[in-house]
C-alpha cells in the first residue's frame, strides 16, 4: 500500500482538481481529504455518506452554579474574556480552553469538559471510497482531526486490500500539514509561477 499526498504551500494552487483527477484515473484506491478547515474535494466527488461521526477534539471551561459562590475571582483572569461575570456563565465561542481559570477558581467550581469540534464522514463515490471531514467554525486541533481521517482511510485500504490511499493535503505549513506529510510515501507539491508561489513552495519543501 502507497500513500500520495497533494499538498501547497498556499490554497488556489489547483491542489484539489489534481486530486480529483487522481480519483478518476487511479484504480483500487481509497481518497482522504484532508483539508479538513476547508473541505471541497467533495464537491467534485459528490459522496454518498455512509458514516458520519462526531469528533472531540478541543475542550472549553464550564461553571458549576451550584458551587460557585460568584466571588468574581475569575472576572480578570481570562485573557479571552470569555467568562460573563453577570450571569457567571462561559462563551464557548471565546473560550480557548486554556485552563486557567480552572487553576485559579478558589471553589473549584469551574472544569473542562469536551467540546463537539467537527464531524468525520465515510463515504461511497463513483471512484471509490472517500473518507472526508468537517472541522467547525474557530475550532482547534485540526491536526488530531486530520490524523483520525487518515487512520480511517489506511483501515479502510487494509479492509478491502486497496493499493493507493491518495489525501488531499491542506495549504500551508502548520499542524494539520505536518499530520497530512508524515509517514507517507510520496509528496506531490502543486505550486503557481509567481513569486509568491516559489516562495510558499520553498517553505512547504522545507517541512517536508
Amino acid at each position: 500500500m502507497k500513500q500520495i499526498v497533494v499538498i501547497s504551500g498556499k490554497g488556489g494552487t489547483g491542489k484539489t482538481t489534481i486530486c480529483a483527477s487522481f480519483a478518476a484515473l487511479a484504480k483500487n484506491k481509497v481518497m482522504a481529504d484532508c483539508d479538513v478547515d476547508a473541505a471541497d474535494l467533495y464537491l467534485i466527488l459528490k459522496p454518498q455518506i455512509k458514516q458520519k461521526e462526531e469528533f472531540w477534539g478541543s475542550k472549553v471551561a464550564y461553571i458549576d452554579k451550584d458551587i460557585c459562590d460568584q466571588g468574581r475571582s475569575c472576572e480578570n483572569i481570562c485573557r479571552y474574556e470569555a467568562i460573563d461575570t453577570e450571569n457567571f456563565t462561559i462563551d464557548e465561542v471565546s473560550c480557548e480552553g486554556c485552563g486557567v481559570c480552572v487553576h485559579f477558581c478558589h471553589r473549584e467550581a469551574i472544569t473542562l469538559k469536551e467540546n463537539l469540534s467537527g464531524h468525520w464522514f465515510v463515504s461511497d463515490t463513483k471512484y471509490g471510497p472517500f473518507v472526508h471531514a468537517k472541522l467547525g467554525i474557530a475550532e482547534e486541533n485540526s491536526g488530531k482531526l486530520v490524523t483520525l481521517v487518515r487512520q480511517k482511510a489506511k483501515s479502510i485500504a487494509e479492509e478491502q486490500n486497496l493499493n493507493y490511499i491518495i489525501i488531499d493535503g491542506p495549504p500551508g505549513i502548520g499542524c494539520p500539514v505536518i499530520a497530512s506529510l508524515s509517514g507517507v510515501d510520496l509528496a506531490l507539491v502543486v505550486t503557481e509561477p509567481t513569486q509568491s508561489g516559489i516562495y510558499d513552495l520553498q517553505r512547504i519543501i522545507g517541512v517536508a
